[in-house]
């Protein structure tokens, strides 16, 4: 894995891959999304929140491109031993929010809103297509800001009302909501 623009481009890191829960976003669907979101974020004004955080690829991403705040969430210790050792080698832990939780859980109690909301749910979860309704619901997108919601050709979204946008990337999809 890599990161694809900004202060830390190029930068490579692999994760362990012992009993590793996550399915990262490829570098090739990662560079199509960031070169979506270049013309449509200013990253150095952005309050950034990656829920289903995995590697912290997403995080590291943002930061890397000018993001002061952000906010990682996952709930698999591996993952969060991970993402504090990737931030203390980046040398960004004080722009890396790292949160130990279920993201349901994580949402349900969630009072605070962002410019930018990453979700990449494990592809097998069952409600992947209630997560927008759910970050919705709670006002947790700013008025101008934008969910993006990673998942397979299995999961619908297209009828969404909030839904904006769909990219696809073979079996990786991208679908952009706004509030």
């Amino acid at each position: 894995m890599r990161i694809i623009g900004g202060e830390f481009r190029g930068y490579r890191f692999t994760p362990p891959a012992k009993k590793w829960p996550t399915r990262p976003t490829t570098d090739i669907s990662k560079e199509g999304l960031y070169n979506i979101l270049a013309n449509k974020i200013d990253f150095s004004e952005v309050k950034f929140l990656d829920l289903f955080g995995g590697t912290g690829n997403h995080c590291y991403e943002c930061i890397s491109r000018g993001c002061r705040d952000a906010t990682y969430v996952d709930k698999f210790p591996g993952c969060i031993a991970f993402a504090k050792t990737m931030a203390a080698k980046l040398d960004i832990e004080p722009y890396m929010n790292i949160v130990q939780t279920n993201v349901f859980t994580f949402i349900k109690h969630c009072t605070e809103s962002y410019d930018y909301i990453f979700a990449g749910p494990p592809y097998p979860l069952k409600n992947i297509p209630e997560i927008p309704d759910l970050i919705l619901e709670k006002k947790m997108i700013k008025q101008d800001g934008l969910l993006v919601l990673e998942h397979n050709p299995n999961v619908t979204v297209s009828d969404h009302p909030n839904l904006v946008d769909q990219r696809n990337y073979g079996q990786t999809i991208f679908s952009f909501f706004k509030a």
